[in-house]
Protein backbone atom coordinates (compact mmCIF):
# COMPACT_ATOMS: atom_id res chain seq x y z
CA UNK A 1 0.00 0.00 0.00
CA UNK A 2 1.37 3.44 -0.81
CA UNK A 3 1.21 6.31 1.67
CA UNK A 4 -1.59 8.05 -0.23
CA UNK A 5 -3.79 4.97 0.02
CA UNK A 6 -2.99 4.58 3.72
CA UNK A 7 -3.99 8.20 4.35
CA UNK A 8 -7.20 7.88 2.34
CA UNK A 9 -8.31 4.57 3.88
CA UNK A 10 -7.27 4.93 7.53
CA UNK A 11 -10.30 5.02 9.84
CA UNK A 12 -10.91 5.15 13.58
CA UNK A 13 -11.50 1.52 14.51
CA UNK A 14 -13.44 0.79 17.68
CA UNK A 15 -14.16 -2.90 17.16
CA UNK A 16 -11.39 -5.47 16.97
CA UNK A 17 -11.06 -9.17 16.22
CA UNK A 18 -9.50 -11.41 18.87
CA UNK A 19 -6.46 -12.20 16.69
CA UNK A 20 -3.35 -10.50 18.01
CA UNK A 21 -0.87 -8.61 15.86
CA UNK A 22 2.51 -10.31 15.74
CA UNK A 23 5.48 -8.99 17.67
CA UNK A 24 7.10 -8.19 14.30
CA UNK A 25 4.08 -6.08 13.29
CA UNK A 26 4.15 -4.22 16.60
CA UNK A 27 7.88 -3.58 16.23
CA UNK A 28 7.35 -2.22 12.69
CA UNK A 29 4.66 0.11 14.01
CA UNK A 30 6.91 1.29 16.83
CA UNK A 31 9.74 1.81 14.34
CA UNK A 32 7.43 4.07 12.30
CA UNK A 33 6.93 6.10 15.48
CA UNK A 34 10.68 6.26 16.07
CA UNK A 35 11.19 7.59 12.54
CA UNK A 36 8.83 10.55 13.03
CA UNK A 37 10.45 13.98 13.10
CA UNK A 38 11.05 15.65 16.44
CA UNK A 39 12.20 19.00 17.75
CA UNK A 40 15.98 19.09 17.67
CA UNK A 41 15.93 15.32 17.05
CA UNK A 42 15.60 14.94 20.83
CA UNK A 43 12.74 12.48 20.31
CA UNK A 44 10.81 13.82 23.29
CA UNK A 45 8.42 10.88 23.35
CA UNK A 46 8.13 7.42 24.81
CA UNK A 47 5.78 4.57 23.95
CA UNK A 48 4.21 2.18 26.42
CA UNK A 49 2.95 -1.06 24.89
CA UNK A 50 0.06 -2.62 26.79
CA UNK A 51 -1.00 -6.24 26.30
CA UNK A 52 -2.26 -7.00 29.82
CA UNK A 53 -6.06 -7.11 30.06
CA UNK A 54 -6.12 -5.65 33.56
CA UNK A 55 -4.14 -2.58 32.45
CA UNK A 56 -6.34 -2.12 29.36
CA UNK A 57 -9.39 -2.32 31.65
CA UNK A 58 -7.95 0.39 33.89
CA UNK A 59 -7.11 2.55 30.88
CA UNK A 60 -10.65 2.12 29.59
CA UNK A 61 -12.04 3.42 32.89
CA UNK A 62 -9.57 6.33 32.89
CA UNK A 63 -10.62 7.04 29.28
CA UNK A 64 -14.14 7.96 30.40
CA UNK A 65 -15.52 4.46 29.90
CA UNK A 66 -14.39 3.89 26.31
CA UNK A 67 -14.72 0.10 26.53
CA UNK A 68 -13.36 -0.63 23.05
CA UNK A 69 -9.91 -0.03 24.55
CA UNK A 70 -10.33 -3.33 26.41
CA UNK A 71 -11.34 -5.10 23.19
CA UNK A 72 -8.10 -4.26 21.36
CA UNK A 73 -5.40 -6.91 21.69
CA UNK A 74 -2.74 -4.21 22.15
CA UNK A 75 -2.67 -0.54 23.13
CA UNK A 76 0.19 1.86 22.60
CA UNK A 77 0.28 4.92 24.82
CA UNK A 78 2.32 7.74 23.35
CA UNK A 79 3.83 9.98 26.01
CA UNK A 80 5.45 13.41 25.86
CA UNK A 81 8.82 13.39 27.61
CA UNK A 82 9.25 17.04 28.59
CA UNK A 83 12.53 16.57 30.51
CA UNK A 84 14.16 15.12 27.38
CA UNK A 85 13.05 18.14 25.33
CA UNK A 86 13.95 20.60 28.11
CA UNK A 87 17.63 19.80 27.69
CA UNK A 88 17.54 22.12 24.67
CA UNK A 89 14.25 24.03 24.65
CA UNK A 90 13.51 25.20 28.21
CA UNK A 91 10.04 26.73 28.53
CA UNK A 92 8.88 25.51 25.10
CA UNK A 93 9.87 21.92 25.86
CA UNK A 94 6.38 20.79 26.93
CA UNK A 95 4.81 21.91 23.67
CA UNK A 96 7.58 20.35 21.58
CA UNK A 97 7.34 17.05 23.46
CA UNK A 98 3.56 16.95 22.87
CA UNK A 99 4.17 17.61 19.17
CA UNK A 100 6.84 14.88 19.07
CA UNK A 101 4.49 12.36 20.69
CA UNK A 102 1.61 13.36 18.40
CA UNK A 103 3.41 13.13 15.08
CA UNK A 104 4.79 9.74 16.08
CA UNK A 105 1.23 8.50 16.63
CA UNK A 106 0.25 9.48 13.09
CA UNK A 107 3.22 7.58 11.68
CA UNK A 108 2.27 4.54 13.75
CA UNK A 109 -1.38 4.70 12.69
CA UNK A 110 -0.42 4.84 9.02
CA UNK A 111 1.99 1.92 9.39
CA UNK A 112 -0.72 -0.06 11.17
CA UNK A 113 -3.07 0.63 8.25
CA UNK A 114 -0.38 -0.52 5.81
CA UNK A 115 -0.10 -3.79 7.77
CA UNK A 116 -3.88 -4.38 7.65
CA UNK A 117 -4.37 -3.36 11.28
CA UNK A 118 -6.75 -0.81 12.76
CA UNK A 119 -6.23 1.93 15.32
CA UNK A 120 -8.08 4.75 16.99
CA UNK A 121 -6.66 7.93 18.47
CA UNK A 122 -8.02 8.18 22.01
CA UNK A 123 -7.35 11.59 23.52
CA UNK A 124 -10.26 11.80 25.96
CA UNK A 125 -8.92 10.49 29.27
CA UNK A 126 -8.02 11.54 32.78
CA UNK A 127 -4.34 12.32 32.32
CA UNK A 128 -3.49 11.90 36.02
CA UNK A 129 -5.19 8.49 36.22
CA UNK A 130 -3.42 7.25 33.08
CA UNK A 131 -0.09 8.50 34.43
CA UNK A 132 -0.74 6.67 37.70
CA UNK A 133 -1.82 3.42 35.99
CA UNK A 134 1.33 3.40 33.86
CA UNK A 135 3.71 4.64 36.57
CA UNK A 136 4.88 7.60 34.49
CA UNK A 137 7.76 9.60 35.95
CA UNK A 138 7.48 13.34 36.62
CA UNK A 139 7.47 15.39 33.44
CA UNK A 140 6.16 12.56 31.25
CA UNK A 141 2.55 13.05 30.08
CA UNK A 142 0.27 10.66 28.22
CA UNK A 143 -0.83 12.23 24.93
CA UNK A 144 -2.75 9.46 23.17
CA UNK A 145 -3.98 5.94 23.84
CA UNK A 146 -3.92 3.95 20.59
CA UNK A 147 -5.85 0.67 20.61
CA UNK A 148 -4.39 -1.65 17.97
CA UNK A 149 -5.60 -4.83 16.33
CA UNK A 150 -7.32 -6.39 13.35
CA UNK A 151 -10.44 -4.37 12.54
CA UNK A 152 -13.83 -5.99 13.03
CA UNK A 153 -15.62 -3.13 11.29
CA UNK A 154 -15.23 -1.04 8.15
CA UNK A 155 -16.47 2.49 8.88
CA UNK A 156 -17.19 4.95 6.09
CA UNK A 157 -15.04 8.04 5.74
CA UNK A 158 -16.44 10.93 7.77
CA UNK A 159 -16.96 14.22 5.93
CA UNK A 160 -14.05 16.65 5.83
CA UNK A 161 -14.13 20.43 5.70
CA UNK A 162 -11.60 20.50 2.85
CA UNK A 163 -10.74 23.87 1.38
CA UNK A 164 -13.03 25.66 3.87
CA UNK A 165 -10.19 25.37 6.38
CA UNK A 166 -7.39 26.44 4.04
CA UNK A 167 -6.05 29.99 4.44
CA UNK A 168 -3.37 30.98 1.94
CA UNK A 169 -0.87 33.68 2.89
CA UNK A 170 -2.80 34.59 6.04
CA UNK A 171 -6.22 34.19 7.60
Amino acid sequence: MDVSEAIETRRAIRSFKKERPSKEQIKRILHAGHMAPSAGNLQGRDFIIIEEDSIKRSLSIAALGQTFIMEAPVCIVSCANTPRSASKYGSRAAMYAIQDASIAVMNMMLMARDLGLGTCWVGAFDENKVAEILGLPDGVRPVAIVPLGYPDEKPEAPPRLGDRIEHWNGW
